[in-house]
């Protein structure tokens, strides 16, 4: 008789407890380890080895999944067997061995500066969604933050006169992140001025409602900067994370200090906020090939 289904809820309590770890995390991590256990019914998972892992994952990849699932797939393994270790479930932690497809780093999309400033230009401020939407573009690249940071920000979590913002980030972890004067004059003019208009007691704390007086959703912030795109004679594919990673590429291209751009990010690691150096150097090269009398 195996032990799966007491083992996998200490498993999802020792994520959610002590590793902190988001809703959409864990649910991936249990979703992945259920599929392993799929694929040895009547084994205890104190039992499989490195040789089944390894002929799990090499099922996995027949299936056609994409190196990033493969990548967290093994992440899911390796955290699994870790937390079989820590409890004194197993001596030797099968995962160890397995090493993780090598990824090629995606350079994302980013607006320019001029770009930004034609879709933050091209809200139409004469409606009450307007200067909702203007000071929804405006937090979003003068903060760099995530659609889910942006949709859970709450009028407590401001600090204006101080020109910060708090942010709930992943694993529900708090970090303070500067606002720059043109978000801040947007957000007050759009609590004074239209905000009440949408204003309900369902979420009166929630600083972006929509027309029925609820907490936004991430689809519908999705919505509104792709209408804007198209205002804007914007070809490129735009998404709010867009306005993030353009947000943080900026900065770098401006010379700050990348530890700075990583907790105003909050990613925890300085691996994630490297992908922007590349994106700084590949504007290097081509202003040095561009100048260059040999170019």
């Amino acid at each position: 008789m195996t032990d799966w289904p007491g083992i996998l809820s200490d498993y999802r309590s020792y994520l959610r407890i002590e590793r902190s770890l988001s809703a959409n995390t864990v649910a991936s991590y249990m979703s992945d380890i259920a599929k392993l256990r799929g694929a040895y019914p009547g084994q205890r998972a104190e039992e499989l080895t490195t040789d089944d892992l390894s002929s799990f994952l090499a099922s996995e990849v027949e299936h056609g999944i994409s190196k990033r699932s493969q990548s967290r797939l093994v992440s899911s393994l390796k955290s699994f067997y870790g937390f079989l270790e820590i409890e004194g479930r197993i001596q030797d932690n099968p995962a160890e061995k397995i090493d993780s497809p090598k990824i090629s780093r995606h350079i994302p999309t980013v607006l320019s500066v001029g770009e930004v400033d034609r879709l933050i230009s091209s809200v139409d401020l004469s409606t009450p969604d307007g200067h909702r939407n203007r000071a929804i573009l405006e937090v979003l690249y003068s903060c760099g933050l995530r659609v889910s940071e942006l949709v859970s920000l709450r009028i407590s979590d401001l600090f204006l006169e101080d020109s910060f913002i708090r942010v709930i980030g992943k694993g529900n972890k708090q970090r303070l992140v500067p606002i720059g004067e043109p978000a801040v004059r947007a957000v007050r003019l759009y609590i004074s001025q239209t905000r009440r208009s949408f204003a309900s007691k369902k979420d009166e704390d929630v600083l972006f409602l929509n027309r029925r007086g609820g907490q936004m959703s991430r689809q519908m912030v999705f919505l509104i900067i792709r209408r804007q795109c198209q205002a804007a004679g914007i070809t490129k594919e735009v998404s709010p994370h867009t306005l993030r990673h353009s947000f943080a590429t900026h900065l770098v291209e401006n010379g700050a200090d990348l530890r700075s751009v990583q907790q105003m990010l909050g990613h925890e690691s300085i691996l994630t906020t490297e992908i922007y150096t590349h994106i700084d150097s590949g504007k290097w090269q081509r202003t040095i090939l561009d100048h260059h009398p040999r170019g």
